[in-house]
């Protein structure tokens, strides 16, 4: 009796309690591993066994600490991030951290040139055929980068993925990014690659439009291909780490 409770309960905003979720439940989260593929030159991930086995009483014990960079992994960007006056992880309205979820396939585009950025004419393509992107959706984007993931070399585009100078991978472009925020009042995107601006790019204009605005954003997002372009709701908690920048997030979907 205890799982239905706690679908609803993800579901903020989008169920009553008399309303639990019914579909399937999609796990959009890699584990945070020793493969963990984290921003060139960021700390990794560690975990370390503190205690664990038997005690000299009798039960079972265990513990570990961990420590990484904010930016790594399934994780969110907070707007301060990139915007002085952004929220920090732990101001983010919990309400904003679930919505529809409104995905961009772009693998086609992809295919041919892996530094591609999502356009606002791929945007209106999309809305002929599934109407427009309603407000306080959360857009993700399907490049099918994921299918490299945790090659480090191939997700990030580059034979030296330490080197941030380097990398190739597909991202949003400032122009649909502000597209999406100023016509289409999402609550925040996100994207199957290691940031929400392509890998060549040098300044981030996506991050310093999303956290001007106060927006999110969804990086390394897991098995998008599980999702319809439309119809699934999706809800992203991060650590509540106060005054971050980011942090390690579990993602899920709810396919109808």
């Amino acid at each position: 009796m205890l799982i239905p409770v706690l679908l609803t309960i993800l579901a903020v905003g989008g169920c009553t309690m008399s309303q639990p979720l019914t579909g399937t439940i999609v796990d959009l989260t890699y584990p945070f591993d020793e493969h963990t593929v984290y921003w060139p030159k960021n700390e990794p991930f560690h975990w370390e066994k503190t205690s664990w086995g038997p005690t000299q009483t009798g039960y079972w014990y265990a513990s570990a600490v961990y420590s990484a960079s904010e930016h790594g992994g399934t994780h969110l960007d907070a707007p301060i991030h990139f915007a002085e006056s952004g929220w920090s992880v732990d101001e983010i309205p919990v309400d904003q951290l679930t919505g529809e979820a409104i995905v961009l396939d772009i693998r086609a585009q992809v295919g041919s040139n892996p530094d591609y950025t999502l356009q606002v004419d791929d945007i209106a393509q999309w809305e002929i055929s599934h109407g427009p992107i309603p407000p306080k959706a959360i857009v993700l984007l399907y490049t099918g980068f994921g299918q490299y993931w945790p090659d480090k070399p191939r997700y990030l585009g580059s034979s030296t993925p330490d080197d941030a100078t380097t990398l190739h991978f597909p991202g949003f472009s400032a122009e649909a990014a502000t597209f999406l925020i100023a016509k289409r009042d999402i609550l925040g995107i996100g994207i199957d690659t290691a940031s929400i601006d392509a890998g060549q790019s040098r300044d981030f204009p996506v991050h310093q439009i999303l956290g001007r605005a106060n927006r999110y954003a969804l990086e390394n997002v897991a098995h998008l291909r599980r999702l319809p372009p439309k119809g699934a709701r999706i809800t992203a908690l991060p650590m509540k780490i106060q005054g971050g920048t980011g942090g390690p997030a579990r993602i899920i979907a709810t396919v109808p």
